[in-house]
């Protein structure tokens, strides 16, 4: 079987998405695939051209816009070629915190206090009491976010500094970070995420030792089953297809437990989570990759 493995991307993102299709692109071959890889920029006429003749299967190894907000996907959809992860739809809202949020608070899942507002706004006042956080309505990776303390003086330099159009301010949740892995119709498990940064910012998503992950999190076992239920559901009102990954905080001083977003593309990097969560439950990195183009699907 032929598979066409897109990376890079023209995101903010590109370099993680560069970093995730060679991993694939290695596994891949390692479980017995034709590899082709195609590194995808802004010349459109040109990623055509390298999808003809069509393969069998495109991996999607994208991630950021274009390449996860269901633009590479309505493209596939069009071109009639089957690829990996979620459709148009799922992608698009997704993508789009807002949707999401509005998809997610219909489905009955627990989300934070938010508005989405001009950033010139955190020149004059708070939109919110803080703390709270800043972030782009349609960027991943944790581009562009920023919290906002009781007292902070940085809401000039978060202004002058935004580049991501409309931003999204949500209420700081304290806690624990936690994240858990869809595959499909099965939650994997709950990964706490420690860091000594502010958050789980870009840094400590990709750098070596920017972060640590205890899988499975130390937490008790009714949040943990609250967790996987959450992100399954959230994987679910979304229409997500094959691997999705929910983001959740968890304040252990209240109980209370917050789904802060879908990704539809998780990361396929040596620090990703869901290579780890799929190694703990006996999936290694190549039977992972095949798993997924083997759900891959068309849905023009």
């Amino acid at each position: 079987m032929r598979v066409a493995v897109l990376h890079g991307g023209m995101s903010a993102e590109r370099e993680v998405s560069l970093r995730s299709g060679a991993q694939v692109m290695e596994a891949l071959r390692t479980a017995g695939f034709e590899v082709v890889p195609v590194v995808v920029g802004e010349d459109l006429g040109q990623l055509i051209a390298a999808l003809s003749p069509p393969p069998d299967v495109v991996f999607n190894a994208l991630h950021g816009r274009f390449g996860e907000d269901g633009t590479i996907q309505g493209v596939l959809d069009y071109l009639g070629i089957p690829y990996t992860h979620s459709g148009v739809r799922a992608s698009a809202m997704a993508m789009d915190k807002a949707a999401a949020k509005a998809v997610f608070a219909a489905a009955g899942l627990p989300v934070a206090p938010h508005r989405i507002v001009d950033i010139a706004e955190l020149t004059d006042h708070d939109p919110l009491p803080p703390p709270y956080v800043v972030k782009p309505v349609n960027e991943g990776s944790s581009v562009g976010v920023s919290i906002v303390h009781p007292g902070s003086n940085r809401h000039a330099d978060i202004v002058r500094d935004w580049n991501y159009g409309p931003a999204m301010v949500e209420q700081f949740i304290p806690g624990r970070e936690l994240t858990v892995c869809v595959l499909e119709d099965r939650a994997l498990y709950v990964t706490e995420i420690l860091t000594e940064e502010d958050f789980y910012d870009y840094h400590a998503k990709y750098a070596p030792g920017g972060s640590r992950h205890v899988v499975p999190a130390q937490i008790p076992d009714e949040v943990t089953q609250a967790a996987k239920d959450v992100a399954l559901a959230a994987h679910r009102a979304l229409g997500c297809r094959g691997a999705s990954r929910a983001d959740l905080r968890y304040d252990d001083a209240t109980g209370r437990l917050v789904l802060l977003e879908v990704n539809t593309q998780p990361g396929m990097t040596p620090t990703s989570l869901l290579p780890e969560q799929a190694a703990v439950a006996g999936m290694d990195f190549p039977a992972l990759c095949a798993w997924m183009v083997e759900r891959a699907q068309c849905r023009g």
